[in-house]
């Protein structure tokens, strides 16, 4: 008789486990039906994508020699600041507060000294800003490639000759006006060459009239 009291008692323990492990498989099928990943006990996170307006780079300084550092407040109206990485001359420039105790704040209306193109800032007067180093340099006109467009220009020393600039395209028409002088009426020109920012482009062109 204690015998198969032991076994009824044995046997419940294995029925109750087996129980015990249906109930946790069941548990674990019914979290992995609601969860695609299969682990109904870990939590969940949604991660949102970093917006642009979550880098603030107001005030730094590129460590570029192409630019000069200055404070927005100090910057005026026919001056030069960058802007998106562009040389830009201020057109105009006008001063805000916002609020009670809101700090100053500078907007400028700007365009691009290579190809006019407007841009548009607004930055508190104590914001760090750029303002590009520009430089002209006059060479003589030596020839015009008819198929590319590229110059030969000559140093005013005479010591140095470049192959690596083209006939503007801004202002419109000055490639023009530049070939024509030179090459229909055979006339000894004087280009100026703009140079801001690793950028370098013909902005003007006279007439030589030194000889």
């Amino acid at each position: 008789d204690r015998e198969r009291a032991f076994l009824r008692c044995g046997g419940g323990e294995r029925r109750g486990t087996e129980r015990a492990r249906h109930s946790a498989v069941s548990a674990q099928r019914r979290g992995s039906e609601a969860s695609p990943s299969g682990h109904a006990d870990l939590p969940h996170y949604i991660l949102k994508m970093a917006s642009e307006e979550d880098y603030d780079f107001a005030g730094t300084d590129a460590g570029s020699s192409d630019a000069t550092p200055i404070e927005a407040g100090q910057l005026r109206k026919g001056g030069y600041m960058v802007i998106k990485g562009r040389p830009c001359k201020i057109a105009d420039v006008s001063h805000s507060k916002t609020g009670k105790h809101g700090a100053a704040k500078c907007n400028f209306d700007t365009y691009d000294i290579f190809n006019n193109k407007k841009y548009q800032d607004m930055q508190p007067a104590s914001a760090g800003c750029q303002v590009p180093i520009i430089t002209r340099t006059e060479y003589t006109l030596v020839d015009i490639d008819a198929e590319d467009g590229f110059l030969t220009l000559m140093s005013e020393s005479g010591d140095e000759t470049r192959e690596d600039l083209k006939l503007p395209v801004y202002p419109e028409g000055m490639g023009d006006e530049i070939t024509t002088a030179f090459t229909d009426e055979g006339k000894q020109l004087i280009l100026t060459v703009l140079k801001s920012m690793g950028e370098e482009q013909v902005i003007s062109h006279k007439e030589d009239t030194s000889e």
